[in-house]
């Protein structure tokens, strides 16, 4: 190739000499199979689809009174798909936060972040303020892979592997885009028809088993959801809704309003700039994303995170870059999570309907009255 290229006089910049030995440093080969977790867990690797599963199971048993493990569905090739809850127990009716890695196989360093992102609620609920307030109102819903299959294909067989792993043509093609799936505008903008293709949206919108799970799921619970964010990699983005038109959505000055707040949060950690806006005006159209289609059926705040870098590595991220990557975006998530917090609990308190807060005036009222 560098030959072709001299010979052509086409100029270049070698960004990684060795791809294939940057692969291999983030699939340690020796591993201990049955250690314990999480005390033993290294949150500075990469993890295989079973040491998350072990993870999972784990965790819900050393933090029982915080989080319990949900059955969400399965996979194309009938794996479990589960979700973790974080829930701080309470007698009243709390809303909730969704967040979502690995829908693309090959963004290792999602799932990675959804790992480091319940280790660190769990380890700091009590010491941090932040963490200890929301949580009185809102229950955390994670879901470290939402992409099974792929990931696991990622590892064994192709690193850079995007899709799930549906067959289509009789067997001859591989994959559905699952973030090209989801019913809002489907197959309209930046997606193929063609199952060859790494954005392949489907034979229709919600045609996948995983897009099912989550579309289902989210259905049913979206009175009570407040945010969607999902985890993605590469490019350092923040993006708003929408992918599939350059029309802002009725809530546009607040939602970029609370993502510059998240940025910045996030470059005062590590220094690291990240880019702010709708993914039609910043990046590139597409339709049948997860996040579009949260924003479309209600949930007021939903977000893509493209996590580091800005292309040197891309998918490959290093296993060095996993801590600082979690540690920043820890601090934008839990940004935006706090601005929900207040938005909809001012002073701490649980959002009034009408009828409780026609009583508390009745109330005050009549201690106003007694007072005086």
């Amino acid at each position: 190739m560098k030959d072709s290229l001299d010979h052509h006089m086409i100029s270049y910049k070698v960004l990684i000499p060795d791809l294939q030995k940057l692969v291999d440093q983030s699939m340690p080969k020796e591993r201990r199979r049955h250690r314990q977790v999480p005390e033993g867990y290294i949150y500075t690797q990469y993890h295989p689809m079973e040491e998350i599963y072990q993870w999972m199971t784990q965790i819900q048993k050393n933090n029982s009174e915080l989080v319990t493990q949900h059955h969400l569905g399965k996979t194309i090739e009938n794996r479990e798909m589960y979700y973790l809850q974080i829930s701080q127990p309470s007698d009243k009716t709390k809303k909730i936060i969704w967040m979502d890695c690995g829908i693309h196989a090959r963004e290792w360093i999602s799932p990675a972040f959804c790992q480091w992102f319940v280790k660190e609620i769990l380890q700091n609920y009590k010491s941090d303020p932040k963490i200890s307030r929301f949580l009185q109102n809102l229950d955390l819903y994670v879901l470290p892979v939402l992409n099974i299959d792929g990931y696991i294909y990622s590892w064994e067989k192709d690193r850079l592997w995007r899709k799930n792993r549906s067959p289509h043509m009789n067997g001859t093609c591989y994959g559905t885009d699952l973030n090209r799936n989801f019913n809002s505008s489907w197959g309209t903008v930046g997606v193929s028809y063609n199952c060859s293709s790494e954005t392949f949206c489907g034979s229709g919108p919600e045609s996948e088993p995983e897009t099912r799970a989550v579309a289902q799921f989210i259905e049913r619970k979206k009175s009570d959801i407040l945010c969607y964010l999902t985890i993605h990699s590469y490019g350092q983005y923040i993006l708003t809704p929408y992918g599939s038109t350059t029309k802002p959505p009725s809530n546009s000055e607040e939602l970029m309003h609370v993502a510059e707040k998240a940025a910045a949060a996030l470059m005062g950690k590590h220094g690291t700039s990240y880019k702010v806006g709708s993914t039609s005006l910043i990046l590139y159209s597409n339709s049948g994303s997860s996040r579009d289609w949260a924003h479309m059926i209600g949930i007021p705040f939903s977000y893509t995170f493209e996590l580091r870098d800005n292309g040197t590595h891309g998918f490959v991220l290093p296993v060095d870059q996993i801590q600082p990557t979690c540690e920043e975006t820890m601090l934008a998530v839990t940004t935006i999570i706090d601005y929900v917090d207040q938005k909809y609990f001012p002073g701490g308190a649980v959002m009034l309907t009408s009828g409780s807060l026609g009583l508390s005036l009745c109330l005050s009222i009549v201690l106003t009255w007694t007072v005086s």
